[in-house]
């Protein structure tokens, strides 16, 4: 107690007060044995999202932008730095980010404090982290989207008449400036136009044609680019890694197209996946993605599209069934068949393959482009983006989804609209047509039983096709349709050379409008006939062999040694 004397002597209490005294007393030891505050436990560090963690933190982090990053890189060297950017582009793609990153790149004094605006700031020096952290006093960022009113310029127009406290440049970035009000953007004009020379201005938009065009003459304009999707795959396999995740390719490139050229959009699916996936370990798998963003299977898609052009309605119709009771939407359905029409198309006029698809996706376009016709393509397509519409506003989905594959069925056997106005003009019979209603006689006449226009051989069938305009249907059956069996109204194709479904069925259709018959073609497991061509061609060869040993020819050569037959019955054939 003898340290407390001093204490005591210092400001004792009254005499008689003993309540207080003991007040006193207690309060003089809490100081005198002041231990602080108890030891508090560590609290965890919130979680950030992977949009956040892995905003990019220096140009060289900024995927799929290089001619941007390559122009500011050049006017930095050059000391030809603009007054004013405006990054345009989709949601996503680094617009904000690439702003910082401007700010960072002409505030950067580096590690020594003695550097200048660079194309790479150096991450470390205090403008730098301030920037990063969103700190920094001469940073000034704006969402337009709640400050769009001219008292909100008229603070900006102000405020940057005064230098910048401690940075090389003040810089005002303003988000989603398309939504400011006419008289804000009227009253921002001047300023921008010729702001004092310590002042930038970096204007972001996902709408850059609601921005004013006497805006855009005022600013250096930047269109960021959609991210290509392999580049998307790889980034998020680069983030995947460094989270100490396992995830298939095929998952991260299905993560890839759900992203549509967006990174934000696609780290945030990835982040979705990473807590889908849970905690057993088995990381991030393409069947999980798909069912957790309710994508449709693209071997799936490929059934159905199969049965589609094979006019298997049942398998078509199951196919979809099974799509919608796993989940996923009829309209997503029938996104996915467009997408592999689209792709389809592309192959076929020789486009490069997306590096994002599978081998086997881009096999069976592959496949598909060669077997169909551009006609065959066109119109699938129609009837698909017509179904899609549908779907979108039915109140049934599933069922418009069905009635729209049926359509497509129903449509692919059809003769396409040059074929139906020779088939008017020759008087020939008219798919779908009802038949004409008899004409009412006074008394019934027997009619002239007419003759089988039925040609007798599978040679004298090509022939009539090729007269009745037939022209492609024929060259294709001339040259690869081997035949098994030719009993009208039976027709048996041989298998063993690839025949297109869509051949089969023109065949089935322009047979029916020539002779009026209901026709079955089929294809056997047989190896069949050689073809017509391969027939000609051996009959001429034989004439030809012929000729060259006849006596007479053979005393020609002898007399002409250089001499060659030039022509011969069946040449054209084999030329």
């Amino acid at each position: 107690m003898t340290g407390l004397k001093p204490l005591l002597r210092h400001n004792p209490p009254t005499i008689g007060d003993s309540r207080g005294a003991r007040a006193y007393i207690g309060s003089v030891m809490a100081d005198f044995l002041d231990l602080g505050e108890p030891s508090q436990p560590a609290r965890p560090e919130a979680y950030r999202v992977l949009a956040r963690k892995y905003r990019p933190q220096t140009f060289a982090q900024l995927i799929g932008q290089d001619a941007m990053v390559r122009t500011l890189g050049n006017a930095i060297k050059r000391d030809r730095i603009a007054h004013a950017f405006l990054m345009t582009g989709v949601r996503g793609v680094g617009k904000t980010s690439t702003a910082r990153l401007i700010a960072k790149a002409l505030n950067c004094i580096g590690p020594d404090g003695q550097g200048g605006p660079t194309i790479g700031p150096c991450g470390v020096c205090e403008p730098c982290r301030a920037i990063a952290e969103g700190r920094h006093i001469d940073v000034i960022e704006m969402d337009a989207a709640s400050h769009n009113g001219i008292d909100d310029v008229r603070e900006i127009t102000e405020a940057s008449r005064y230098a910048a406290v401690s940075a090389r440049y003040k810089i005002y970035i303003v988000d989603e400036v398309h939504m400011m009000s006419k008289a804000a953007f009227n009253a921002l004009l001047k300023t921008l136009e010729e702001p004092p020379a310590h002042v930038k201005f970096l204007l972001a938009t996902t709408e850059v044609n609601k921005v004013p065009i006497t805006v855009l003459s005022r600013c250096q304009r930047f269109d960021l680019r959609r991210i290509p999707a392999d580049l998307l795959a790889q980034h998020f396999a680069e983030v995947c890694d460094k989270e100490g995740v396992e995830a298939e390719p095929a998952a991260l490139a299905l993560v890839a197209r759900a992203a549509e050229g967006s990174a934000r959009d696609g780290l945030s699916i990835l982040d979705q996946a990473i807590a889908h996936a849970g905690l057993e370990g088995g990381g991030i798998t393409a069947v999980a993605v798909r069912a957790m963003l309710g994508l449709s299977d693209r071997g799936a898609v490929r059934q159905i599209l199969t049965a589609v052009l094979a006019s298997d309605a049942p398998v078509a119709l199951d196919g979809l069934r099974r799509q919608y009771d796993g989940g996923t939407d009829p309209q997503s359905v029938m996104r996915a068949l467009l997408e592999a029409v689209h792709g389809i198309t592309l192959a076929k006029v020789g486009t490069a393959p997306d590096p994002a698809q599978s081998e086997e996706e881009r096999a069976a376009r592959e496949d598909w482009a060669a077997r169909l016709s551009f006609p065959v393509l066109h119109r699938l397509w129609q009837l698909l983006l017509k179904g899609h519409d549908e779907v979108a506003r039915a109140v049934l989905p599933i069922e418009a989804a069905e009635m729209a594959l049926l359509r497509a069925i129903h449509a692919s056997t059809l003769p396409d609209p040059g074929e139906l106005a020779r088939r008017i003009q020759a008087g020939g019979p008219i798919p779908g047509a009802a038949a004409p209603a008899p004409a009412t006689a006074p008394a019934p006449q027997a009619e002239p039983v007419a003759e089988d226009p039925t040609p007798a051989t599978f040679p004298g069938m090509v022939d009539a096709l090729d007269n009745a305009g037939h022209l492609a249907l024929a060259a294709r059956l001339r040259h690869g349709a081997r035949l098994v069996r030719y009993t009208p109204p039976e027709l048996v194709l041989s298998g063993s050379r690839p025949i297109a479904a869509d051949t089969l069925t023109e065949l089935t259709v322009a047979m029916k409008g020539l002779t009026g018959r209901v026709w079955k073609v089929t294809l056997s497991d047989e190896p069949g006939d050689p073809t017509i061509r391969q027939a000609e061609d051996t009959v001429a060869e034989a004439t030809r062999q012929a000729i060259l040993a006849s006596p007479l020819v053979r005393a020609a050569q002898e007399a002409f040694p250089d001499a060659e037959l030039e022509d011969w019955p069946g040449k054209r054939s084999i030329a």
